[in-house]
């Protein structure tokens, strides 16, 4: 298979999106097919878009970009959007508009939520030809080697890590620990460790801080740790508790977003109101947990071998596709790409207003 990629992988310790765009290519030229980064050639099997959003530096093709290529170059090929964003996680106001519109002309979707799933459905978007793929890390970084088991004979280190500085990225917890650990008993017996950037005047009195780390680097790190915490809301997937996990830390996960989905059965959920009990909870039956992360299942390979049997499945289906799409004019096509051409002169300063 010929497979467009609709991202570049910018090298550095960037988001999830990014090492998305690592692991699925890494996979697929293991396995023979061939990757491009745009739809210059005649040929290609699957379009994989993957962000459509206007200020993306990422992004190396959208949406319009695509339906041209279905309708006036290669009619044959397959078109998938995934989506991993949402307005709800970071309180914007124009993702999701854009994402609803961007998949107008797409053939299939690809959702790493059911979370996520249901909240576009709800806001009116066709997921009648959709499924939910699970993210996953790489295990060549993120697996239990080295891991550090806790033996009780000190105290527990707990971790968390993020790339963005957002505050819905769990702040409000990590700052609820942090003064938990103003008690004597707790900081006897807790420690705490944040990884990555944080938001700007926000400060820590009993977390150590360190810088954003890459995959090798953040993997090591992690396995010094033997507990971890994500506090992030409304995420729809997020890779840093999947690359903890597959590290072996059990997860203490608050109850938000598409996180449960991923956390549910190797460790335990918290809210607001009991954070400090489930910490309780988790410290004490660590053990149990310990041994489940045995067996968590997640990882990037796996959730590659689902794309590749999800491609071939929809390749085999092409005709059925084809002949539900809607006519589009040459001249229609050109004006609208104009038009969302244009929008990038002003639409990154609205979104950034709106972050």
């Amino acid at each position: 298979m010929k497979i467009a990629l609709g991202s570049k992988y910018l090298d550095g310790p960037y988001g999830g999106g990014n090492l998305f765009i690592k692991n699925i290519k890494n996979l697929l030229s293991y396995e023979g097919h061939d990757i491009v980064y745009n739809l210059l050639d005649d040929d290609i099997d699957i379009i994989l878009l993957t962000n459509p959003l206007i200020d993306s530096e990422h992004s190396t093709f959208n949406h319009l970009d695509v339906i041209y290529y279905q309708k006036f170059v290669n009619s044959n090929s397959i078109s998938i959007q995934r989506i991993n964003e949402c307005d709800e996680r970071k309180n914007t106001k124009n993702v999701n508009k854009q994402i609803i519109q961007s998949n107008l002309g797409i053939d299939y979707t690809i959702f790493v939520s059911n979370w996520l799933k249901n909240l576009y459905k709800d806001q009116g978007m066709d997921v009648s030809n959709s499924k939910v793929i699970l993210s996953g890390s790489d295990t060549n970084f993120f697996n239990r080697n080295l891991y550090s088991k806790w033996d009780r004979n000190q105290r527990i280190k707990l971790v968390t890590h993020h790339w963005s500085s957002n505050w819905m990225k769990g702040f409000k917890t990590y700052l609820a620990i942090d003064k938990i650990l103003d008690k004597e008993e707790w900081n006897k017996k807790v420690e705490f460790t944040y990884i990555g950037n944080t938001p700007k005047d926000l400060s820590f009195n009993n977390t150590k801080i360190i810088e954003p780390l890459g995959e090798e680097e953040l993997a090591i790190e992690l396995k010094k740790h033997n507990l971890y915490i994500t506090g992030s809301l409304n995420e729809p997937s997020g890779n840093h508790h999947i690359e903890a996990a597959q590290c072996g830390l059990p997860i203490l996960y608050i109850n938000s977003g598409g996180v449960t989905e991923y956390c549910k059965d190797y460790g335990i959920e918290f809210n607001d109101s009991n954070l400090e009990e489930k910490i309780n909870e988790i410290i004490e039956e660590y053990e149990i947990y310990e041994k489940k992360m045995e067996y968590y299942p997640l990882s990037s390979e796996k959730m590659g071998q689902e794309f590749l049997l999800l491609f071939s499945e929809l390749l085999s289906k092409k005709d059925s596709f084809v002949s539900k799409r809607k006519n589009v004019s040459k001249f229609k096509t050109y004006i609208h790409k104009f038009l969302w051409e244009f929008k990038k002169i002003y639409y990154p300063l609205i979104i950034k207003l709106n972050r």
